[in-house]
């Protein structure tokens, strides 16, 4: 029985392999560049074919400053075996640009074909709601994306409705539920807008968003169509069919929904500009008013003043004709039988009269008239 080494040990030996074969060293691999991506002074990016992948690391400054995802390239160099972390890499000396990958020339040649028959022409593009309430996001139900699509979407409009229609966002069949995604949400009345999401990734990861039948999809949907897809460097099919792009998710967030706070302000100073209207209207229509209850109270006055001067006038005149106020000037009033006697012939002698003055009256006999 073979006695057991550690995994120190075996790595060593694996390293030994690979630093003593003369046949891996300076070699020339070439591949279409995907997963490129930059850390301190290193560079690393995968290579693949239509048959297998290799992981690739260059410290060069500047090797790989004008390659892109999905060109082919050639480079030269070295696998390495990191011993400690069990891990092969190709270290790379010298890079060459070979051409353009088959995916990159997939993607153009797709998108030349869709721009040709006006698929990507503003004059067909949606414009955006005015008023939404809903969103459907077509999305992976996992990772990150729609997680800041929520974040974003409530903390600026806590009213607003997020439906997510959870798809593959990359691997075979992909292409397939987005599609079928786009078709069906198209159809529901209770969504405002469509926003297809996903992170970044390589021209690989991103390859259904390329396709045709997605393209279809897009053009063909009813309603207001956003895509956000990758990072704002990424470039996609359905960035051009569809009625608006977003840099990054949490962008189409941003776009789609209405801050509320700066709602509340602006209705606020809606209400402080109408109170200062209103205020201006109800003055400049007082002193209008004021002026006339003004002139009512004097000509009130007037009207008043006159009609007691003519009152005075009338109770001046009947005061002149009143029995009493004759009275009180010595003057005085017989009565007999109950009827004032104008006349002495008018007296029944030996009978009672009644001599009537302003203070009262006295009783008297009529003995004779004399004239």
């Amino acid at each position: 029985m073979l006695e057991a080494i550690t995994v120190s040990q075996y790595n060593g030996y694996i390293k030994q392999i690979f630093d003593a074969e003369e046949l891996l060293h300076n070699i020339k691999i070439v591949g279409e560049v995907f997963g490129l991506s930059s850390a301190r002074n290193a560079t690393y990016f995968s290579l693949k074919d239509e048959g297998g992948m290799i992981s690739c690391v260059t410290f060069i400054p500047f090797a790989m400053k004008d390659i892109k995802e999905g060109d082919e390239i050639i480079v030269t160099g070295s696998p390495n075996y990191y011993s400690k972390g069990g891990r092969l890499s190709f270290n790379v000396q010298k890079v060459e640009k070979s051409g353009q990958g088959d995916l990159f020339k997939q993607f153009l040649f797709m998108k030349e074909k869709l721009e040709s028959e006006g698929l990507f022409d503003e004059s067909r593009k949606k414009p955006m709601p005015e008023n939404i309430k809903t969103i459907g996001v077509i999305t992976s139900k996992e990772g990150a994306v729609i997680h800041d699509i929520i974040n974003v979407a409530t903390r600026r409009d806590p009213s607003i409705n997020i439906a997510l229609f959870p798809v593959k966002v990359q691997g075979n069949g992909a292409e397939v539920e987005i599609a079928k995604a786009i078709n069906l949400l198209s159809t529901f009345d209770e969504i405002d807008v469509i926003v297809v999401a996903r992170g970044g990734g390589s021209l690989e990861d991103l390859a259904a968003y390329n396709t045709e039948v997605v393209a279809r999809a897009a053009a063909a949907c009813e309603k207001f169509l956003m895509s956000a897809v990758g990072h704002e460097t990424d470039f996609t099919i359905i960035d051009f069919v569809s009625d608006m792009r977003a840099p990054t998710p949490s962008a189409a967030a941003e776009l789609l929904t209405k801050n509320k706070g700066e709602r509340v302000s602006a209705l606020k100073h809606l209400e402080g500009a109408f109170e200062s209207e209103l205020n201006r209207f109800i003055a400049s229509k007082i002193s209008p008013l004021e002026r006339a209850e003004n002139r009512l109270e004097n000509l009130t006055t007037s009207f008043f003043t006159e009609k007691d001067y003519q009152l005075g006038l009338i109770e001046n005149s009947l005061s002149k004709l009143n029995p009493l106020d004759i009275l009180k000037r010595g003057y005085a009033r017989i009565e007999q039988g109950g009827k004032v006697v104008d006349k002495a012939q008018n007296i029944v002698l030996k009978s009672e009269i009644e001599i009537k003055f302003h203070d009262g009256s006295v009783l008297a006999e009529a003995k004779e008239v004399k004239s």
